[in-house]
């Protein structure tokens, strides 16, 4: 494990760099091929609707790793993060136009910990809703 960040240079409330993540049909049918997930909410329009949903939806474990991203990218390694864990609140809408959806995640720290490990709490958001409740990671920082 390689953290880039000091355990000593963060405090309690440092956040960290905010992302969007596009999420458009093509990502949803490649991550189920990765994933061997075919579930056809996930690329089938009529079948998502039958079953009550407004449209496609994005994989959860699609959204949970998009996410998490913002841990990894600033934690310099995705080895230092230790733990992770959230509440699925909201599915993620992917209209099939050109557009998609658009996941924006920020994340700050929430805790120190023992060890040099730091808890980072994360919010994602699709139009203007909580998509993941409960996002925390435990990093592993140097």
């Amino acid at each position: 494990m390689t953290a880039k960040v000091a355990y000593e240079s963060v405090e309690v409330g440092t956040e960290l760099p905010s992302r969007s993540f596009p999420v458009t049909r093509a990502s949803l049918v490649r991550y189920a091929g990765a994933s061997g997930d075919f579930n056809p909410i996930h690329w089938n329009e009529k079948f998502a609707v039958e079953v009550g949903l407004p449209d496609v939806i994005a994989h959860g474990m699609f959204t949970m790793a998009e996410a998490v991203r913002v841990v990894t990218d600033w934690a310099g390694d995705p080895g230092a993060v230790v733990e992770y864990g959230v509440r699925f609140t909201k599915p993620v809408v992917v209209p099939n136009d050109d557009k998609g959806a658009l996941i924006e995640v920020s994340g700050k720290v929430a805790a120190k910990l023992d060890d040099n490990q730091v808890r980072v709490d994360l919010v994602a958001v699709c139009d203007g809703q909580k998509v993941l409740g409960m996002s925390r990671a435990v990093v592993q920082l140097g």
